[in-house]
């Protein structure tokens, strides 16, 4: 310890720096106090540890984050995607979607993949989820993989995250590096998971835009995150008053919609059909084409297209496959970084359907 006419040496102040914990440095701040050091080096020095504690805060997500701890986990992720879509192509649709849910309700934590416990009502049952999303055997598949190959490493939300890109660039679509690093919540909420925050496909462009917005998506970023309904597939009801009572559709698609899909309700609800009509198992931009010819299969797909304020970005999108492969791979990450849990936030999960 300098007694209280020495400065410490820049040796000293740079070992400190790096190897005391904060609680270390405040103790030793009101130390350098009392030693009645110059103004001038007790400011510079309390910046120093203010940035330190800004940027140690919590950890970032990287796209090399398992790179040492679990260097198999990209490969495995994929194999068990690539299986999965291979046997039935609407699971790659099925994986995005829920990773959209997922990150829409609590941040990207994966909380959807909770089953209920005796201490809370998880998401699955929730109006966005209840006999709607599914692929839940597959991340389970996934996750064992996983745990075999490095145990306690890999979260389940990095593995839905993981898991839709995968499943992108399998039915065509492109490719990006994810980024990782979430950790997993230990609680799930069905009250959130019902507040709203996941656009109904009843939603109008002003519904759609704020509540992209309210996750920190822009407009174009949510025409752009539409543009998943290149793939998958939808139930009747969700979209029979669309084929029945609006007249913003083309009345060829509406008539072959109906055979599927009876005007009564409860009748046929469950029966399916392809969001988009062209190319129901590529990734590519049919779906946009099918906008310009009033064919989207929901009314939150064709009020993209209806005289609003993203009509432009669906005629750009429908003949410009580089714009929206690249403003798609650009809100994909920006949707993943919705507020995850990383640093000591939350677990990583043995199992992704319960807490440890």
């Amino acid at each position: 310890m300098a007694n209280a006419n020495t400065i410490p040496s820049s040796k000293h102040l740079c070992t400190f720096i790096f190897f005391y914990n904060l609680s270390s440095i405040i103790l030793y701040i009101s130390r350098l106090e009392r030693m009645a050091f110059s103004s001038s080096f007790s400011v510079m020095f309390v910046v120093v540890v203010w940035m330190m504690a800004g940027s140690s805060s919590y950890a970032q997500l990287s796209t090399s984050f398992y790179s040492k701890s679990c260097p198999k986990v990209l490969s495995t992720v994929e194999s068990v995607v690539k299986s999965a879509v291979s046997k039935e192509k609407r699971m790659g649709a099925s994986l995005v979607r829920l990773f959209f849910h997922d990150c829409f309700v609590k941040g990207c934590d994966g909380s959807i993949l909770l089953d209920d416990t005796s201490s809370f009502r998880g998401e699955k049952t929730a109006a966005p989820n209840n006999n709607s999303v599914r692929g839940f055997n597959v991340v389970d598949d996934i996750k064992a993989k996983v745990e075999k190959a490095c145990p306690g490493v890999v979260s389940c939300a990095d593995i839905l995250a993981l898991a839709a890109r995968d499943s992108v660039v399998i039915l065509g679509g492109p490719g990006w590096d994810v980024k990782l690093g979430r950790r997993d919540s230990k609680t799930a909420s069905f009250a959130a998971a019902n507040s709203g925050v996941i656009p109904p496909p009843t939603a109008t462009l002003s519904q759609l835009i704020n509540r992209f917005q309210a996750r920190g998506l822009s407009a174009k970023d949510m025409v752009a995150l539409s543009g998943a309904h290149t793939i998958g597939k939808a139930r009747c009801v969700l979209f029979r008053d669309r084929i029945y009572n609006e007249t913003n559709i083309d009345a060829s698609f509406a008539k072959a919609r109906q055979s599927s899909c009876p005007r009564t309700s409860g009748s046929g609800d469950n029966n399916l059909a392809p969001l988009d009509v062209a190319t129901p198992n590529s990734f590519d931009l049919k779906y946009f084409n099918n906008l310009l010819n009033k064919k989207g299969l929901l009314h939150s797909d064709q009020i993209l297209f209806n005289g609003g304020s993203t009509d432009s970005l669906v005629k750009t999108y429908s003949s410009n496959t580089k714009k929206f492969y690249s403003d798609f791979v650009t809100a994909m990450i920006k949707m993943g970084d919705i507020t995850p849990l990383t640093g000591s936030n939350g677990e990583i999960r043995k199992n992704c359907r319960k807490p440890n």
